[in-house]
C-alpha cells in the first residue's frame, strides 16, 4: 500500500505522519483493500479545509473532512475515459482534514483527538471506496462498516 500523508505547517498538536499512515494502513487492510492501491491523506487548518470545501462543495464553512474519490462507483457514473496508470496501482483518491475541527469534535465527544481524527479517517476513506450518507439506507450501511472497522482495527486510539 502507498499511503501519502501531508500535515500542514500551520496545523499544531496534530499526531504525527507515521501514527497516520499506521492508521489509514490498518483502516484500508480492514476493508480488504489490496496491497496495490494509493491513498492521499491530507491535515490541514480551519482556513485550508473552509476553502477547499467552497470550491469544491459551495459551501464557505469550514468542514471535518472532504474525500476526493478517483475511482468510479459504477460504469453509469463514468462520464470520461481515461487510461489505466502503468503502475497497476489502484489510486483511491484524497482524504482532507482539519486537525483544528478534529479537535473541537473530539473535546465535544469526551474522546482524544486521535480517536476523531482516526474515525474521520475511517469516514473518508469510506466515500472513497463508494460509501455515502445521502440516504437513510444509506446512512446505516455507512455507519454499520464505520463500527465494524473499529472492531477490525486494534482497538481504538486513547
Amino acid at each position: 500500500m502507498e499511503i501519502n500523508v501531508l500535515v500542514a505547517d500551520d496545523t499544531e498538536g496534530c499526531p504525527e505522519p507515521d501514527w497516520l499512515e499506521e492508521v489509514t494502513e490498518k483502516i484500508l487492510t480492514a476493508q480488504g483493500a489490496s496491497p496495490s492501491v494509493e491513498v492521499g491523506l491530507a491535515i490541514v487548518s480551519q482556513e485550508k479545509i473552509r476553502q477547499l470545501n467552497l470550491s469544491y462543495l459551495g459551501e464557505d464553512s469550514p468542514t471535518d473532512v472532504l474525500s476526493f474519490p478517483m475511482l468510479v462507483a459504477s460504469p453509469e457514473e463514468d462520464k470520461t475515459t481515461f487510461v489505466a496508470p502503468p503502475d497497476d496501482i489502484k489510486h483511491l483518491g484524497e482524504v482532507i482534514i482539519s486537525c483544528p475541527q478534529a479537535a473541537i469534535q473530539a473535546k465535544e465527544h469526551g474522546h482524544s483527538l486521535k480517536k476523531e481524527i482516526a474515525t474521520l479517517i475511517i469516514h473518508g476513506i469510506l466515500h472513497l471506496l463508494g460509501y455515502d450518507h445521502d440516504t437513510p439506507e444509506r446512512v446505516r450501511e455507512m455507519r454499520s462498516r464505520e463500527r465494524e472497522i473499529w472492531r477490525q482495527i486494534e482497538g481504538e486510539p486513547k
